[in-house]
């Protein structure tokens, strides 16, 4: 048992994010987060303080990423949770789809896992401890059209996250995934209310889920309460998709 509590989290100041921030603060845990804009950040700092860290970071940029990790698992070594929480979408449908809409998005939302659990996993691996949680999404399993590029990414990271699951099973390691349906964030916000009224009959609990709901998830998964749980993929989605 490592008794450090600090966790590292993308895409802190989202919907989701914020509400994943609010439980580890709570739960007295350091915070370690990245956002893409200055604007954020600051907010950020005015929000939670100078007992906790913050890094500007466009995940869509492999080479800035690697020099912001390389800081961080310098100065940070002692991270015991990692949450990639970040995403991006650039919908578009596949024949008209450019180069550069499927590269941003899948540098953003899938490689950038790759870069950040190779680059802080080998302080995990020396503290004999971790919990690593990537957050997918519904239309990993299900697909949906418009979004080949982020679907893509978002089933991407379930095969990622199983395959290190199995890679650290013996170092008392876990990796899990979290696969949101409809939450409650900005990007529901911009549905009308005919798109809402068609996703929700669709969802067997008649509602959009909350972010306060992903966050407790991912805070169980992060204690020591899930350390028999590795290489899953948990869907939070109000009986939408059942598998």
């Amino acid at each position: 048992m490592n008794n450090s509590k600090k966790i590292f989290l993308t895409g802190a100041s989202g919907g989701i994010g914020s509400a994943i921030c609010e439980k580890f603060n709570n739960e007295k845990f350091i915070l370690v987060l990245t956002s893409s804009s200055e604007k954020n950040i600051e907010v950020l700092k005015n929000k939670y303080g100078n007992n906790h860290f913050y890094f500007k970071v466009d995940l869509s940029d492999p080479d800035n990423l690697q020099n912001v990790l390389d800081n961080i698992s310098k100065n940070h070594k002692d991270i015991s949770v990692i949450v990639n929480n970040a995403g991006m979408t650039h919908d578009n449908l596949i024949f008209r789809m450019k180069n550069d809409q499927w590269l941003k998005v899948m540098q953003t939302n899938l490689n950038s896992n790759y870069q950040i659990i190779k680059s802080l996993l080998p302080n995990m691996l020396t503290c004999k401890y971790g919990k690593i949680i990537g957050i997918s999404s519904i239309v990993g399993s299900t697909g949906n059209p418009g979004q080949a590029n982020y679907v893509a990414s978002k089933s991407g990271m379930v095969g990622l996250y199983k395959t290190i699951a199995l890679e650290v099973a013996k170092r008392n390691i876990n990796v899990n995934v979290v696969s949101p349906g409809f939450i409650d964030t900005s990007m529901t916000d911009k549905l009308n209310s005919s798109n809402k009224d068609a996703y929700l009959s669709k969802i067997p609990m008649s509602r959009f889920g909350k972010p306060q709901d992903i966050a407790n998830l991912v805070y169980f998964l992060s204690s020591d309460d899930s350390s028999y749980i590795t290489g899953q993929n948990f869907h939070v989605n109000g009986g939408m998709l059942m598998v």
